[in-house]
This record gives C-alpha cells, sequence and structure tokens, in this order.
C-alpha cells in the first residue's frame, strides 16, 4: 500500500529520493545502475536438489545471494560542480554512499557509516560540498534528512525530531547551502516546510502548511502554486497571490477525482517563465503541457495515446524539460529539445537497454547515464557531452555477468471485457528452444503481482523474475486495471474494484498462460506484497481452487481496519484513496470493504499460505497479518507466519531478504515442484522469527534451530 502523491514538487532536477515507494522492498534492493562486456569468472553453482516432480532446466542454479545481495555498486550522481562522482555500495554487507574524484573512481571512499538497514536515497547539495541523505529506523518511515560535509567528514542530522517523516522539498542553485525539507512536527497530518541550512542545520518556517497535498517553489524559495485535496477525491490547484504581504493562494484550476491520479504539477523553470504538468483532464492519457504563468497559455509539448506522459530530461540549470518518456511495454523517448537530440542519439548506441539519464552537473558537461537491461545487471557510464564519448563507470552487479539469466517478454493480454493488459513473462533457461517466448511445454507458472495497486510492473531486470525462472517456473507480472501508466480509463477502471475486476484480470492472465501452454493449470502459485499481498490473500479466498499456493507480504487483509490505521500524514489522499477502494468511513462503504476482505472469506482458504510481515510496517500495519493468521488457526487451517520484528512495509536488511526468500524457494518447491537451493547459511544474520507453521516448509524448523 502507499499513497500516489501527485508530482506538485519539482524535483527533477537533482532527482531527489525523498518519495514513498510503491511496491514493497520485500524481495530485493532494485538497482538503478548497469554492465560491461567483460566477462567474469562464473560464480560456483549451488548444488540443485530438485523435487520428484521438477521440471528439467538446462542451467546452473543461481546462488540466491548474487541475486538478492546488496549491489556492488549503484545511484551513481556526478555533483553539481562535476567535480565529484557519489554512489552507493556496500560496507560490511551494509549500502552507504561512497565519493570519489570524478577521474578516478578507484580513488573512492565512504563517507557515511551506516551498520544497520543500509542508505538507499541520497542526492547532492547545490554547493557540492554536502550530500544528503535520508534514514529512518527499522522500518517505520519515520524519516530522517542527514548531511555530510565532504571536507571533514562530518555527518549532522538537519530534522533531529521523533515521530516526524521528514521530505526533501526543493533545492535551488541560488542558495547552494540551503535546501527546503517538510517536517510533520506542528500537526502530523501535514508538512510545513522549512529552509534549512545543510552545515550548520539552522531552520526557518518557509510555508506553514494548513491543510495542503504539497506546494510548488521557485528556485528563489517562494511558493507559486499550491495543492489542496478535495472532499470528491480530487485536488484543488492553487496560485500564490503576489499582490498579498503574506503569501495566500487563490483558485485556479480543478482537477477532478476521474483525473487525480494521472494530473499534477511537475516544477517552473528557473526563470519561472514556464510550468509543467502532466495532465490527463479532458482525454485519456496524460500530456506534457507547458503553461505560461503571465498569460495562462497551455501548450502540449508531447502525448501518446497509449501511455502517461512518465520520466523527464530537465536541464540542470535552466530547468526546462528537454526529453519525456512513454513506457507501454517499453520505455520511449521523445526528444524535445533539438540541442540534446544528438546526445541521444550518441548514447543510442552505447548499450542496448533502457536509457535514464540520472545526474547532470550544473554547466551540463557531465551526465551520468544508466542503461536498464532485463537479462544482465545494469551499465552505468559517465557521459562528456561537449565530447559526446561515454566512459564506462561500472555494473551494479558483476557477479551476475555470465550467468544464465533470460530475457523478460512483454505480452499484452486481453481481459475478459476488452482492457489490454500488459504483461511480462520469464520463462525457465532451456525452456523455449525456439525462441517464440513460449516454452517448449508447459511449465509451473508464479504469478507476480505488483504492489500500490497505483503503480506498474515494467520490462527490465528483475531479480525475481530470474530467480524464480532459474528454479524452474514461468514467470508472469501483469498490470491489472488500476495500475499506473496507461491513461485515466485504466487506473479508474479499478474503482471499488478490490477482490473484484482487479483481481478477474490476474485470473484472465493465468487463463491465458494456461490457454497458450506456458502453464501447468494445476501449478500456479500467486506472489505478492502490498497490493500484491492482497492479491495473494484474495488468489486463496476469492478463487481458492485457481492457486496451487499463495505467498503474501506485508498484505491487508481487512480492508477496513487498514484504512483505519494508515500514517496520518497519508491525510491529503485519503478522500482519492476511498474514493478508489470504498470508504470505510460510511455504512456503504464498509459493507464494500467487508465484501472485498480477504479476512472475512478465511473460511474459504484450503491451498498453503505463506505470509511475511515487518512488525514496524507503518502502511500495513503487524495487525493485518496477525487476524488472518489468527483467524485461520482459530479455524485449523495451516499457515506458515514469518515475522521480522526490525522491518516495516517490505525487508530491507539483506540478511532478512535472504531469508525470507530461502523460505519462500523451499515453499515453492514443496508445492510446485521446482528446484531449490537448501536454506543453508541464509538466516546468518536476520532478524527472522516464525510464530507459527515453520512445519510446513521443509528444512525451516532444523535452519532455526540452527
Amino acid at each position: 500500500m502507499s499513497p500516489h502523491r501527485a508530482p506538485l514538487a519539482p524535483l527533477a532536477r537533482l532527482a531527489l529520493l525523498a518519495g514513498f515507494a510503491l511496491t514493497a522492498s520485500f524481495a530485493a534492493a532494485q538497482p538503478t545502475t548497469t554492465t560491461p562486456p567483460s566477462k567474469p569468472a562464473a560464480a560456483k553453482p549451488a548444488p540443485a536438489k530438485p523435487s520428484p516432480k521438477a521440471q528439467p532446466v538446462d542451467a546452473e542454479l543461481i546462488p540466491r545471494d548474487i541475486l538478492f545481495g546488496n549491489p556492488d555498486k549503484s545511484q551513481a550522481r556526478i555533483s553539481p560542480d562535476g567535480k565529484h562522482l557519489a554512489f552507493i555500495a556496500p560496507v560490511n554487507d551494509v549500502l552507504n554512499v561512497f565519493v570519489a574524484p570524478a577521474s578516478d573512481l578507484s580513488a573512492a571512499k565512504a563517507i557515511t557509516n551506516d551498520t544497520s538497514r543500509g542508505i538507499r536515497r541520497y542526492v547532492w547539495a547545490m554547493n557540492g560540498t554536502h550530500l544528503l541523505y535520508m534514514q529512518d529506523k527499522g522500518g517505520d518511515e519515520n524519516w530522517r534528512v542527514y548531511s555530510v560535509n565532504l571536507a571533514s567528514g562530518e555527518t549532522k542530522d538537519l530534522t533531529p525530531l521523533d515521530k516526524v517523516a521528514a521530505e526533501i522539498v526543493h533545492a535551488s542553485e541560488r542558495f547552494p547551502d540551503d535546501v527546503l525539507i517538510g517536517l510533520n512536527d506542528r500537526d502530523e497530518r501535514w508538512h510545513d516546510v522549512y529552509r534549512v541550512n545543510v552545515e550548520t542545520g539552522e531552520r526557518t518556517l518557509v510555508q506553514q502548511n494548513d491543510g495542503f497535498a504539497g506546494f510548488t517553489f521557485d528556485d528563489d524559495f517562494k511558493p507559486r502554486y499550491a495543492s489542496r485535496p478535495t472532499a470528491s477525491g480530487g485536488s484543488d490547484i492553487l496560485v500564490a497571490n503576489a499582490k498579498t504581504a503574506t503569501v495566500t493562494f487563490d483558485p485556479w484550476q480543478e482537477v477532478g477525482i476521474e483525473d487525480a491520479l494521472t494530473s499534477g504539477l511537475i516544477g517552473l523553470t528557473a526563470k519561472g517563465d514556464a510550468l509543467y504538468m502532466t495532465d490527463s483532464r479532458g482525454r485519456d492519457t496524460a500530456v506534457l503541457k507547458s503553461i505560461d504563468p503571465a498569460t495562462g497559455k497551455e501548450t502540449i509539448l508531447a502525448e501518446n495515446p497509449k501511455s502517461d506522459a512518465g520520466g523527464m530530461i530537465i536541464h540542470p540549470h535552466t530547468g526546462a524539460v528537454q526529453a519525456v518518456s512513454f513506457d507501454y511495454d517499453r520505455v520511449a523517448w521523445n526528444v524535445l529539445d533539438p540541442t540534446i537530440q544528438a546526445d541521444i542519439d550518441a548514447l543510442r548506441k552505447v548499450a542496448d537497454g533502457d536509457l535514464a539519464i540520472t545526474s547532470r552537473s550544473l554547466d551540463d558537461k557531465w551526465w551520468t547515464v544508466s542503461y536498464v537491461m532485463d537479462n544482465g545487471p545494469a551499465r552505468t557510464y559517465l557521459y562528456d557531452n561537449t565530447a559526446n564519448k561515454a566512459t564506462f563507470l561500472f555494473t551494479n552487479n558483476k557477479r551476475l555477468e555470465g550467468l544464465p539469466l533470460v530475457n523478460m517478454h512483454p505480452v499484452i493480454i486481453k481481459s475478459r471485457d476488452g482492457h489490454n493488459l500488459v504483461s511480462y513473462l520469464s520463462l525457465p533457461p532451456g525452456s523455449d528452444t525456439d525462441g517464440d517466448a513460449r516454452p517448449d511445454k508447459a511449465v509451473p507458472l508464479v504469478l507476480f503481482v505488483h504492489g500500490g495497486p497505483w503503480g506498474r510492473d515494467s520490462w527490465g531486470y528483475n531479480p525475481t523474475h530470474q530467480w524464480l525462472a532459474n528454479r524452474g517456473y514461468a514467470v508472469l507480472s501483469t498490470n491489472f486495471r488500476a495500475s499506473t501508466g496507461f491513461g485515466k480509463e485504466f487506473v479508474n477502471a479499478g474503482m471499488h474494484q478490490w477482490g473484484k475486476t482487479m483481481h478477474d484480470d490476474l485470473v484472465d492472465s493465468v487463463q491465458w498462460a494456461v490457454d497458450n501452454k506456458v502453464a501447468q493449470k494445476d501449478k500456479v502459485a500467486i506472489f505478492g506484497g502490498s497490493y500484491g499481498g492482497y492479491a495473494a490473500l484474495a488468489g486463496v479466498t476469492f478463487t481458492p481452487d485457481l492457486f496451487a499456493c499463495s505467498v503474501a507480504v506485508v498484505a491487508p487483509s481487512n480492508l477496513i481496519t487498514l484504512l483505519n490505521s494508515i500514517p496520518p500524514y497519508w491525510e491529503s489522499f485519503i478522500n482519492t484513496m476511498t474514493k478508489h477502494v470504498g470508504d470505510h468511513r460510511t455504512e456503504e462503504g464498509r459493507a464494500l470493504l467487508t465484501a472485498a476482505s480477504p479476512l472475512t472469506h478465511v473460511d474459504k482458504i484450503k491451498k498453503p499460505l505463506l505470509i511475511g510481515q515487518g512488525a514496524n510496517d507503518p502502511r500495513v500495519k503487524q495487525a493485518e497479518a496477525d487476524q488472518i493468521v489468527n483467524a485461520m488457526k482459530a479455524k485449523n487451517i495451516p499457515v506458515t507466519y514469518v515475522l521480522y520484528p526490525d522491518e516495516g512495509h517490505g525487508f530491507a536488511r539483506p540478511p532478512n531478504r535472504m531469508s525470507f526468500n530461502a523460505v519462500t524457494e523451499a515453499f515453492f518447491a514443496k508445492f510446485l515442484g521446482g528446484r531449490v537451493e537448501p536454506i543453508g547459511d541464509d538466516f546468518k544474520g536476520s532478524s527472522i522469527t516464525v510464530p507459527t507453521g515453520a512445519e510446513h516448509v521443509p528444512g525451516l524448523k532444523e535452519a532455526l534451530a540452527k
């Protein structure tokens, strides 16, 4: 579960990583960077122990620690002055931020010293002498923002407040030593915005928040626009009144509930002479438009009939949008500024895969560029746009090179009522000898469901796909209705459809796989986290005969208790959420939510179920797992429950990821008949507990005792 935040804060120029992930990180930390053609020594395969019913797979068994361990290096970012490169890499198996001279990556040194959860969100301060990173405790999502002085090595807590979820809001090269940070310390529902000095931590209130979803600031740190949620689930966009002594906001535009998940402000140019917005009003898919703040004139810059405007390439100094991506089944870039066309053309020749520009120096000479592949690690390059030359930096996971990784095949599946379901299929190595993206004979299938639900699956390297395919399973991920990126009609088709047509789309995907001889009908599992975990519970309650087994991670089981316990700072999204899911505040809504809750139908469960949960999860509380486990135990229905006391909405610590995936693999092997790597030492360093059902997973009791 996650709030969908319309893009109101203009952070793209710095790639500030302060937002919330749309999916639970229960499987692996997804790499954001990509691999050179060098060939390393092959990893020693773990011993395969196939069950008697296992499907033959013509490949070595890839160890889980390669697939789900920390990346070697990831998230390369050039400093604003172009002098330094930063990236994330492990220190004693805990992710930290490293910095190196831009000309010598080998001289990199760790500048942070996290020893627990690892750092996954950081950004350069505009002065180039400080780095900012975010960290919570045990997955509670009470984020703090820290500043590191590169010269002294000193780390400063810029937000030393308990039970506050800090947000990085905006940065400007006009104030290189300061940053705007949102804090909900005054009212836990709303984030006031402060100007904070990155060296001293001194903060000054810039904008009090009395019921706004967010603000758009210009580069003078002045609020120019604001968004306020409406009772109907949409939002009012307001404009700052420059004629008043204190900042007030006047009505400007309205975004209705039908466009709430597909429209929002992006940000202003540095001069403040153009405002960018994604907008689906009056059409289906969201276009990218530019608005003249002085005249109100609107210009559509790019649109696509199949998908919404997505990622953007924004000039680091001017703030102008130079290119926009559209992702239907693969990412495609639409270049708007002809001055970078030669750069994009040159970069397309460097490597295969989907291109992303991850940072640029303020003088625009240096870019960091990532290439996402489907069957290998991501490759990261440093690009000199004055010479059109890309220099290889690193691959995010060198141990993946030379391993029998498989392709991810985009497929379009028709739902029973005619929707196109953009899906991605991975097949066991050696199972598709004619290369038609269909196995030579049907194999066991794992339906892997994304979270959100207001997110999406996309093409590219996915460790869960690779892992399960290597074990002998076909893996299918389907963008069911309510997934984002495919226009507002598709998103809104999921309104009040939890456990109904949203689940029908998953059922139709399984039927497609059976009809196309991809899947063995009696050997299909469902697996997911967050909303995907809900779908996994729905699979064994609403369609109890369809799936052979189910794995549900941080999964809502009772939609009423879920909505009653969401974090208070989701207040700006609650009306949108209830319009889409159901309103727990009304009798009619509670009836809808009760019917859609897996807990209501627990007596229908007759297939094996594995549940994973973080005790500190602020979105899907531990009670969601406890109550369905207790209900199953009361009815003598077997269940295996894995609980982590130091995790939140997903499993961030590598030992915890490793242990849960080891349990999941043994679980699937028992009920689907695939290959299995023994649990071995994969519980080492993990906080794993199994309150109930350890006896249902082969090797689990023994591993816990060890």
